[in-house]
């Protein structure tokens, strides 16, 4: 059967995106966001290999090009800030640690609402209470009690989507890094100068400071831990374990976490991954991070966002029935989900380490790969993650 009418739920990057290639073929399209307005903040986010194909292909890489945070690289500093190691944004073929197309997420996820809201109906402050496949569509009820029925439902609600529990509802999605991180924006210090800083501060504690284009700093604090349930805490009782994890940390972290209470934008997570044996079921289907979040330490978040969109919006344009075309998105993004998942034994270990010897090893090593000619000969041989697929064509219906 033609597909008609299409809900996504979720207006942050995979959802926008998914609409503007859904409307390429002639489906449309409505958007419901829990939030009030746009969820336009968050932290820097990179657009890397694929993902930045399907910008190009939306038409908006020029305009995302002009947004990026112009940050000129990483450096990873000791506790007097001396930098250690230096990474610049063009180091491993733009594609290393940081890439040269740095953007603030609430940059992104503003240019694609604009690129998006004449295309698709956009519901706001709203959310569905029940979901019902009845076999031919898909009947949802709304919190603001109206009711309405579409062909396919679409859960792009992050990390924590409560539409993954219509996909596998016994199956436990999140798989935690024992690892957390704290997220805000911090006014600017003219020591901060335009590079991002990277200071660990042993026991598996790590800051992060990065300057924006806005004028202020995105501070990231993170530290590893196996105890779960920090993430379930009310945000003053995070801020105060993050004062205690770190209050001996050194560096500029009494800085961030005395300017941490006024932040506007705190949020804290537990850092994992998705993994789940399906992406749908029946006429409904998960993209982005509902389905194969690959967590921040990847890097990919963005990328498989937009590519998933891309490729789901493709297929269920191109196919006869929906089944085939879940079918389809399945097949060529699982294995570009599970590269991009991947993390190499003894990583997290590695970026955050426990020991004072671990630090000062971690910083040797990550000289070495900032040498010029190390870095340039990795960044010849090494295929990105990001690069590791092969975009289908799907050619706009008139």
């Amino acid at each position: 059967m033609k597909i008609r009418t299409v809900l996504i739920i979720g207006s942050g990057i995979a959802g926008p995106v998914l609409a503007h290639f859904l409307h390429r073929k002639n489906i449309q399209v409505t958007i419901v966001e829990r939030a009030p307005q746009l969820r336009s903040y968050g932290q820097t986010i990179d657009l890397r290999g694929a993902g930045r194909e399907v910008a190009r292909r939306m038409g908006i890489d020029a305009e995302v090009r002009s947004r990026i945070t112009r940050e000129a690289g990483l450096a990873f500093v000791d506790g007097a800030g001396h930098a250690k190691a230096s990474f610049t944004a063009d180091s491993f073929g733009g594609q290393g640690l940081v890439c040269d197309t740095e953007i603030l997420r609430g940059e992104l996820v503003d240019l694609l609402y604009e690129h998006s809201r004449r295309d698709a109906e956009y519901l706001f402050g709203d959310h569905p209470l029940t979901v019902t496949d009845l076999g031919d569509q898909v009947r949802v009820v709304f919190a603001s009690g109206a009711e309405r029925s579409f062909d396919l439902v679409i859960g792009a609600d992050g990390i924590r989507s409560r539409t993954r529990r219509l996909v596998c509802p016994d199956t436990p999605a999140i798989h935690y890094l024992d690892m957390y991180t704290a997220y805000f924006t911090i006014p600017y210090q003219p020591g901060d100068g335009k590079w991002a800083r990277w200071y660990n501060a042993g026991r598996g504690r790590t800051l992060l400071l990065r300057p924006d284009n806005q004028g202020t700093t995105r501070a990231f604090l993170s530290f590893r831990s196996s105890r779960r349930g920090h993430e379930e805490l009310s945000r003053a009782e995070q801020q105060a374990l993050l004062h205690e994890v770190f209050a001996d940390a050194g560096f500029d972290t009494a800085r961030v976490l005395r300017d941490m209470a006024q932040s506007p934008d705190f949020y804290f997570e537990a850092i994992g991954q998705v993994k789940l044996p399906q992406w749908s079921n029946g006429r409904v289907a998960l993209v982005g991070d509902a389905a194969y979040c690959a967590s921040p330490i990847s890097g990919m978040g963005t990328s498989l966002a937009l590519v998933g969109a891309y490729i789901l919006a493709g297929e269920l344009g191109s196919q006869q029935g929906h089944r085939q075309a879940f079918q389809r998105y399945q097949a060529l993004m699982r294995p570009y989900v599970r590269n991009a998942q991947r993390i190499a034994p003894g990583a997290l270990r590695f970026a955050s380490p426990h020991s004072r010897a671990g630090v000062r090893l971690s910083n040797a090593v990550l000289g070495v790969l900032a040498r010029p000619a190390v870095s340039g000969l990795i960044g010849k041989l090494n295929k990105p993650k990001a690069d590791a697929i092969a975009l289908p064509d799907y050619p706009a219906k008139a």
